[in-house]
C-alpha cells in the first residue's frame, strides 16, 4: 500500500467519544458486503478501525486505510491484529488483487470522485466487488443552508465559502461506475435523520468535527457567532427533547467489477 503524507489531523478522541454512530450505521452495510473467510478485504476510509475489526471477525484477511494520520494511529492502537495504513482513495494501490472494498462513510470527502473509482477498480479482482454508503444528494441541506445564511449575515458570501463534500445522485455515481468497468447491482439513495450525541452541545461538535471548513478563515469569537446563529436557525427542525438530529441522506452502491 502507499504511503502518503498529509496534513489531515482529525480529534480521535472526539470521534470515538462523540461520533459513534459512524460506524455504528455502518454495521448494516456489512450485510451487504457478506464477507466469506479467506477473501481479501480494503476497508477504505477505515477511521478507527471499529468496522474493519468486524470485517475481520469473519475470517477474512483485511486491511484498512485512510487519509488521517491520526485515525490510523488510533486505529493501530485498538486493533493491533490487522494492518492499518496511510493512504488516499484518489491514488492507492495494492500488492494483491482485492476480492472486496469496503467504504463506509467516507467517499463524500473525495471530491475527485473519478479518480477514486479508478483506484478501486484497479485494485480488485476481475468480479470483485465494490460495497460504499456515503453522504448522496441532499445530505445535511438544511444543517448547510444554515450556515451559509449565518456566515452572509457577517458578510462572508456562499462563493467565498469551501464546501468539503461530494453529495451525488445516484445517477451521476452510477454513471462514473459505469464509465470505468463496474456493473452496478444495487444503488439506494435514503433519508436518515441521525441522532446526534445527546445534549445541547450535539450541534456545535458536530459542525467542528465535520464542517470547520466553513469556520476556517474565522476568529474564534466569529465561530461561536456562527454556531449560534445555525443552532438558533435549526433548533424548531433539528432538535427535539435535548437531542439534535442532523439531516443526513445516505447513498448506498453495490458494483462488481466486470
Amino acid at each position: 500500500m502507499n504511503n502518503i503524507s498529509t496534513s489531515n489531523n482529525w480529534d480521535t478522541a472526539l470521534y470515538e467519544d462523540k461520533h459513534a454512530f459512524v460506524w455504528q450505521y455502518g454495521e448494516d452495510l456489512l450485510k451487504f458486503l457478506n464477507p466469506q473467510p479467506g477473501e481479501l478485504v480494503l476497508d477504505l476510509g477505515c477511521g478507527t478501525g471499529q468496522l474493519t475489526e468486524k470485517i475481520a471477525q469473519a475470517g477474512v484477511q483485511v486491511m484498512g486505510v485512510d487519509h488521517a494520520p491520526t485515525m490510523i494511529e488510533k486505529a493501530r492502537q485498538n486493533y493491533p491484529h490487522i494492518h492499518f495504513d496511510v493512504a488516499d482513495a484518489t491514488n492507492f494501490q495494492v500488492d494483491k488483487p482485492l476480492d472486496a472494498v469496503f467504504s463506509n462513510a467516507v467517499l463524500h470527502w473525495v471530491k475527485k470522485a473519478d479518480s477514486a473509482i479508478a483506484s478501486i477498480h484497479q485494485s480488485l479482482k476481475p468480479g470483485g466487488r465494490f460495497v460504499a454508503e456515503f453522504g448522496g444528494k441532499g445530505n445535511v441541506q438544511a444543517i448547510v443552508k444554515a450556515l451559509y445564511s449565518a456566515l452572509e449575515s457577517i458578510g462572508i458570501p456562499q462563493a467565498q465559502v469551501e464546501n468539503p463534500w461530494y453529495y451525488p445522485s445516484i445517477g451521476e455515481y452510477a454513471t462514473l461506475l459505469e464509465q470505468q468497468g463496474f456493473d452496478v447491482i444495487h444503488s439506494t439513495l435514503f433519508a436518515r435523520p441521525t441522532p446526534l450525541a445527546e445534549g445541547e452541545a450535539a450541534m456545535a461538535n458536530w459542525i467542528q468535527m465535520f464542517a470547520s471548513t466553513f469556520l476556517a478563515r474565522l476568529s474564534p469569537e466569529q465561530q461561536i457567532q456562527i454556531i449560534r446563529a445555525v443552532e438558533e436557525q435549526l433548533k424548531a427542525t433539528l432538535y427535539q427533547q435535548g437531542t439534535w438530529t442532523a439531516d443526513y441522506r445516505r447513498i448506498r452502491i453495490v458494483a462488481i467489477k466486470l
